[in-house]
């Protein structure tokens, strides 16, 4: 590894994005470090939308380690649901418990959605996955790098494929007529709702990385 190559934390402990983002960012010479490892611990998601959690868990990252940090918060809106379960898509068959501190599991949280649509036709089955990434140079940046990206699809009447996470089962990607579920790593990253973020991301830091050396 380059001497020089800049440390980033990574606002998650989430080893598949470590994996994605740490060779994503190796090109721009950033070295990609789970939280965990740097003993940051998981701060209340507090905000209403995606991008304030985001911000609020890149700025805990930040203040703790004094490094940059990237944050990702995501999920998926159902038409028929008004947009639920939105920024609580990780947690959405406990938000009936009020003593519920944690995330659901991905089974219960689909079991769920499949239970709220039963009998909802195809057409009115719309939703969309979305994600929004922050990067945040220091804890008081105060023009963080906010990039989007969002994924449009429909919810099947049942799961299908044991690939991905979260609802990829119910999930069917019309640009490949399969679910979420069905397609190889590769596949999803081109189309999905966190890889066109990322993608949005790589640009603007290497924006930045030109303008300093200017």
């Amino acid at each position: 590894m380059p001497k020089n190559m800049q440390k980033i934390v990574l606002a998650s402990g989430n080893v598949k994005k470590v994996k994605e983002l740490s060779e994503l960012l190796a090109n721009f010479d950033y070295q990609v470090i789970p939280q965990t490892d740097l003993n940051v611990s998981e701060v209340p998601e507090t905000g209403t939308t995606f991008v304030e959690n985001a911000i609020i868990k890149a700025r805990h990252a930040a203040k703790v380690t004094g490094l940059p940090a990237i944050a990702d918060d995501s999920g998926i809106e159902i038409d028929y649901l008004n947009g639920m379960p939105g920024i609580y898509s990780a947690r959405f068959a406990t938000l009936d418990d009020l003593n519920s501190q944690g995330n659901a599991d991905d089974q219960a949280n689909n079991d769920l959605l499949l239970e709220k649509l039963k009998g909802v036709p195809t057409a009115e089955r719309g939703a969309r996955y979305q994600c929004i990434l922050v990067f945040m140079k220091h804890a008081d940046d105060p023009t963080p790098i906010i990039c989007q990206g969002s994924w449009e699809g429909r919810i099947l009447e049942s799961k299908t494929g044991d690939g991905g996470f979260g609802y990829d089962p119910l999930f069917w990607a019309p640009e490949h007529n399969c679910a979420a579920a069905e397609l190889s790593p590769d596949q999803k990253a081109a189309i999905s709702h966190r890889g066109k973020a990322l993608r949005s991301l790589m640009e603007q830091l290497s924006v930045l990385r030109t303008a300093r050396n200017i």
